[in-house]
């Protein structure tokens, strides 16, 4: 069998997909870790009272700004030029996104998982970026 093209980057739909769940998988735990324990008076302090109603502790995928996730969110062409520039832009909103999350939060046992998934985003743009290079 032959051996696919960019498998020396690891970066097959498979491996992509099984690390962007994981990191999902630590987000919720975050989420789980800070909010399992709130009462009806923290939340509505918060401001998380909307969300509460809606979904109660319950993960659901959203912007900060309140915008549900929703397929349009994947970007795909069919073209491997377009769509690993697309890949590359993606790594690189993640990783500002969680650059964004290290300046508010102080938490430890916060930062350092987010810390983590900062370095995997930084990771993933090289390979894509190496990918790209060679296509």
């Amino acid at each position: 069998m032959p051996v696919p093209k960019y498998s020396k980057w690891n970066i097959t739909a498979a491996s992509l997909g099984t690390e962007e769940l994981a990191h999902f998988e630590m987000i919720c735990a975050i989420v789980y870790q800070l909010t399992r324990n709130l009462t009806p008076e923290e939340i509505e302090k918060s401001g998380f009272d909307k969300y509460y109603v809606d979904h109660t502790l319950a993960l659901w995928p959203q912007a900060a700004g309140g915008i549900p996730f929703n397929a349009c969110e994947f970007q795909s062409k069919g073209d491997v030029i377009t769509d690993l520039t697309e890949d590359l832009a993606a790594e690189q909103k993640a990783r500002t996104t969680y650059d964004n999350i290290l300046r508010l939060v102080k938490d430890p046992e916060v930062c350092e998982p987010i810390r983590f998934l900062r370095a995997r985003e930084i990771v993933h743009f090289q390979r894509f970026g190496e990918a790209n290079r060679t296509k």
